[in-house]
């Protein structure tokens, strides 16, 4: 009996107490102590019409105990009563199979979906999230438009400012940006302090990755503009400047397990952070190639050829220049 419980699925087991070799307690114990066969209901049939046995039955597990002779009408109505309760224990344990899975898919959606926005705008996550594929995360080369931002002086002021002045200031300068580069639908790979890094044409491609992060800086320059005017009333000397680069660069995942971004590696992103550092309150630097891609639709000057820290070579760069 106990091999042909393994080998197959039973709803019910009548079982008697006296047997040869191994008795109906011993088969008992058997079952509800195997994780496979314990949700069987067991129901005792026995000559033996004692206290003592009965409650030992119920003890050690059965759903109930008939003395012989038994009363068939009585024993059809335990039978019964007993499979309609393992039919109700086998629904709800499939109901929480079935949950059990779903919040662990939730949990991994949630996790994905958590790890996404952490450096992909809202609608390139919606994008990836409705196609069900984030391998555009792997490792992987392409030409990429960096725009570098950070304020002028911003060092200076927080080593002499109170430090709920400073947060309350990058706060504001924060949001600014922020709705910016989410309207741009802009990719944030780096983000510290009053700096920031954002790419275009990377995870997923843009048609003119040049002309919007130019057109993501002039109004950044705009929008932080009014607000250092409004911080030199608080006696904040505060200025803002860009660069902009184009070139190839290594993306993809980076970090460790729980804690992972999205990042950039390659002399593009190096171009674009020195000529933010060399840019003066108020100027977008661009390299000649964010050049060459936007003189049709935007007034730029020339700034010269820049001795930047890393490039053995002066680098030709352009100023946007102000709107009219």
């Amino acid at each position: 009996a106990l091999e042909l419980l393994q080998e197959k699925p039973f709803d019910l087991v009548l079982l008697d107490i006296m047997m040869p070799h191994v008795n109906g307690y011993e088969v008992l114990a058997q079952m509800k102590a195997d994780d496979k066969l314990r949700h069987v209901p067991v129901i005792m049939i026995s000559a033996v019409d004692d206290m003592d046995s009965v409650i030992r039955c119920i003890e050690l597990g059965a759903e109930d105990y008939l003395p012989k002779p038994f009363n068939p009408t009585l024993l059809r109505a335990r039978v019964g009563a007993s499979l309609e309760r393992k039919r109700l224990h086998d629904q709800i344990a499939a109901w929480n199979r079935t949950l059990e899975e779903r919040v662990q898919e939730q949990l991994g959606e949630i996790e994905r979906v958590s790890r996404l926005k952490r450096f992909l705008s809202p609608q390139v996550t919606e994008l990836i999230l409705s196609s069900g594929d984030d391998r555009v995360l792997e490792s992987h080369r392409r030409a990429v438009t960096v725009l570098f931002c950070d304020l002028r002086g911003f060092t200076a002021f927080s080593e002499t400012t109170e430090p709920e002045e400073v947060m309350s200031v990058l706060r504001e300068y924060h949001a600014v940006l922020g709705a910016l580069i989410h309207k741009h639908e802009g990719t944030v790979e780096r983000f510290a302090g009053d700096a920031i890094m954002v790419l275009f044409n990377d995870p997923l491609p843009c048609a003119e990755p040049n002309v919007q992060a130019v057109q993501m800086a002039v109004e950044m320059r705009d929008q932080v503009g009014a607000l250092t005017m409004k911080w030199r009333k608080h006696g904040y000397e505060l200025g803002f400047g860009i660069g902009i680069a184009h070139g190839y660069a290594t993306l993809g995942r980076i970090g460790f397990e729980g804690r992972f971004d999205y990042g950039a590696v390659g002399t593009v992103v190096n171009l674009a952070a020195r000529l933010c550092a060399d840019a003066k309150d108020g100027q977008i630097l661009i390299d000649p190639k964010v050049q060459a891609a936007i003189e049709s639709s935007t007034s730029t000057e020339p700034a010269g050829e820049l001795l930047l820290k890393g490039f053995h070579r002066p680098v030709r760069a352009f100023n946007v220049c102000l709107q009219a």
